[in-house]
């Protein structure tokens, strides 16, 4: 037994938008295939919303919903599921619109009330579903209804309040309800009307003034206000003047007021009762009529020198009698100067003040409007300053400065000069500044200032101040003799110089190693100092600089330079000495040492050769006489060396130390038997082998 859902359908009949009220199907139906003709079960779920409506079980392929009377509520989304032989198809959704809400019910707390008092009303819609939006109406004859609305988000009801207020007698109440299908808005029918009946709790109250509306000041008027109550208790009565409270009275029936009449009562009278949140008022106009008019102050001068006469006068227009006082105000109250129409007085600075005058008929006082009285003494001479201090300016900064005037009332009128030509007007109590942000080098114009107020003595000029132009330093270097490299134990002369700047300059000199140190400091009305340093030690190798500052308050630093303190030529000299001298005594020793090896080596043979030739250079000797002073005998040499080395020793002395050693090659032929030999060459300053043997004799030659 084979099968297959082939569709899952849902249908409404007649449509799926119905009137309330109407009839209404929904039918679901399930197309299947079959292996064969066999009976199967079809499980029916119909869905509204999500929720399920109707269940139902059949053998055959459809099930339908039935709804006689369909409602709101009924509005939705609805959608059928079928499940057979473990097999379950849904079918799409269908929504489905009942239209028309059903009419709300509309009642009331109470049927009467009083006026100020509240009715509570409750509107209901049993057969729809929230959210719902609930509007009340309340209706007075000849006068628009008044509408209150309120949203119910979880209740098919809801509850409003409305005041009772004053002229309102028989008042109708009814509601509509309001809802949202498919962003569409859908208001129900209204509800029943519910008849209020309204009692006043007391009646509209009267007012009455006596003598009459229309007053003269200093007549005496008196109001009368009342009204008609059913309870006494927590009534009250207000009597307001163009808003202003005049009197009130509690759990009374009536109220009274009486007062001199003015101008100022002149206006809108207002009887107003409330108990409760009930309340009525009566309105009536009063007008009071001028007695007289303000008076008026005169003075002769507004604007008074001290120490002169001021004189001050009050009046009426077309009215001569009354009782008149002049009075001064002052913040805590009015001071009487006068019982009388005029007054003279001899004025000082501190009689400046507002003044006014009164004026009294039949019991009603006015005042005039108050007059400004200035009392001015002289301004002073003015003092003209610079506000940092000294009268000294930096070029290319501002430059501000000060007027003061210790005495004169102000506003004092400051005018500043720069040569003739004005620069800035100012009025201030007692002193005013000056910024002149253009200052240049070689502008000689002095500045004044001039003060003056309201006195008749005119204005006060300051003395002239000239300000010294401060140039600030620029460029500073520095420089030596010698430069670069000095010899240890030598001087040197440093020169610190700046390009320019207003004097006097302070220089400082310093050498920076691992720090700086601070070696000499000078002021000077010149653009550069020289300092001599007499004797530079291997320490003061280093880096050097000055720096340059004036009244500018800048330090100017010049580039640094390097000075490298080396041997003197003497200590070079010692010190080459010493070296010489060690490297003599090194080659002297080793040449004492090579000559005695020799010495050793040769001796026996050299004594042979003498004793041979002895004979023969005897008589050599005896025969031949030097020619040559270059050159020695060489048998006598050797015959009489030692006698002529005592002898010399001997008569020398002192000579024979400082005298030169040197030393030569001695050479000695082989003496032949047969021959007779001539002399034996003595050679300066190598040896020369010639086949003959070679020995080394001492030659000391004399200083004489």
């Amino acid at each position: 037994q084979v099968f297959t859902f082939n569709s899952v359908e849902i249908k409404v009949q007649p449509s799926v938008k119905v009137k309330n009220g109407a009839p209404l199907s929904i039918i679901c139906h399930a197309d299947v295939s079959k292996s064969n003709d066999f009976q199967l079960k079809h499980n029916f779920t119909i869905f509204k919303d999500g929720k399920p409506v109707f269940m139902a079980v059949s053998d055959k392929g459809d099930a339908q919903y039935e709804i006689p009377v369909a409602r709101s509520p009924d509005t939705g989304e609805y959608e059928c599921t079928v499940k057979a032989g473990g097999k379950t198809k849904s079918s799409n959704a269908v929504h489905v619109w009942v239209t028309g809400m059903t009419k709300p019910t509309l009642t009331a707390d109470r049927r009467e009330v009083l006026e100020g008092e509240v009715v509570k009303l409750r509107c209901e819609l049993p057969e729809e579903e929230p959210p719902l939006h609930f509007f009340f109406r309340k209706i007075k004859t000849n006068s628009a209804p008044k509408e209150k609305s309120v949203f119910e988000a979880h209740r098919n009801y809801s509850e409003m309040e409305f005041s009772i207020e004053e002229g309102d007698n028989i008042l109708k109440f009814d509601c509509f309800g309001r809802r949202h299908v498919k962003f569409e808005l859908e208001n129900s029918e209204y509800s029943n009307q519910t008849l209020v009946l309204v009692k006043e709790p007391f009646i509209k109250p009267s007012l009455a003034v006596k003598p009459s509306r229309n007053v003269t000041e200093g007549d005496r008027i008196q109001f009368e206000c009342s009204t008609a109550v059913a309870q006494v208790h927590g009534i009250e009565i207000i009597l307001q003047r163009n808003r202003t409270i005049l009197n009130s009275v509690r759990d009374e029936k009536d109220l009274k007021y009486s007062a001199v009449a003015t101008l100022e009562d002149s206006g809108e009278y207002l009887c107003k009762v409330e108990q409760g949140r009930a309340s009525k008022a009566t309105k009536l106009s009063v007008v009071v009529s001028e007695l007289f008019p303000k008076p008026t102050l005169s003075t002769s001068l507004t604007d008074v020198d001290e120490n002169k006469e001021l004189t001050l006068s009050c009046s009426i227009n077309g009215l001569r009698r009354a009782n008149f006082s002049i009075l001064r105000k002052v913040s805590s109250g009015d001071i009487l100067l006068k019982n009388s129409r005029n007054l003279t007085m001899r004025v000082s600075v501190n009689d400046t003040g507002s003044y006014t005058c009164k004026a009294e008929v039949k019991g009603i006082v006015k005042e005039s409007k108050p007059v400004r009285i200035n009392v001015y003494a002289p301004v002073s001479k003015p003092t003209l300053s610079v506000v940092s201090g000294l009268p000294e300016v930096v070029l290319g900064k501002p430059l501000q400065l000060i007027c003061h005037s210790v005495m004169g009332t102000p506003p004092i009128t400051f005018t500043f000069y720069k040569g003739n030509d004005v620069k800035k007007r100012v009025v201030n109590n007692t002193y005013a500044t000056f910024l002149d942000e253009n200052i240049r080098l070689n502008d000689t114009r002095g500045y004044r200032c001039d003060a003056k107020n309201n006195h008749s003595s005119g204005l006060k000029t300051s003395n002239i101040l000239n300000v010294t132009v401060i140039v600030p330093i620029k460029d500073a270097s520095l420089g030596s003799i010698p430069y670069g490299e000095v010899e240890d134990g030598s001087g040197t002369a440093f020169l610190c110089s700046v390009k320019e700047g207003s004097w006097p300059i302070h220089f400082k000199i310093f050498r920076k190693t691992d720090r700086e140190v601070l070696l000499y400091e000078k002021s000077e009305n010149a653009d550069r100092i020289m300092w001599h340093k007499k004797s530079m030690k291997r320490q003061d190798t280093g880096t050097y600089y000055c720096e340059a500052s004036n009244r500018a308050k800048v330090d100017v630093r010049s580039h640094p330079i390097t000075i490298s303190v080396i041997l003197a030529a003497w200590q070079k000299g010692v010190i080459a000495a010493f070296v010489l001298l060690a490297m003599a005594g090194v080659g002297a020793l080793a040449v004492w040492w090579f000559l005695r090896k020799k010495k050793r080596a040769k001796g026996p043979s050299l004594e042979m050769s003498g004793s041979a030739l002895a004979a023969n250079l005897t008589s050599e000797k005896l025969t031949r006489q030097p020619s040559d002073g270059d050159y020695y005998s060489g048998s006598g040499y050797i015959e009489d060396s030692e006698n002529h080395m005592k002898s010399t020793d001997e008569s020398k002395g002192p000579d024979l130390e400082s005298a030169e050693v040197e030393y030569t090659e001695v050479e000695v032929s082989t003496l032949d038997p047969h021959r007779e030999i001539d002399s034996v060459p003595i050679h300066f300053p190598a040896p020369v082998q010639k086949g003959t043997e070679t020995v080394y004799s001492e030659i000391r030659k004399a200083n004489n």
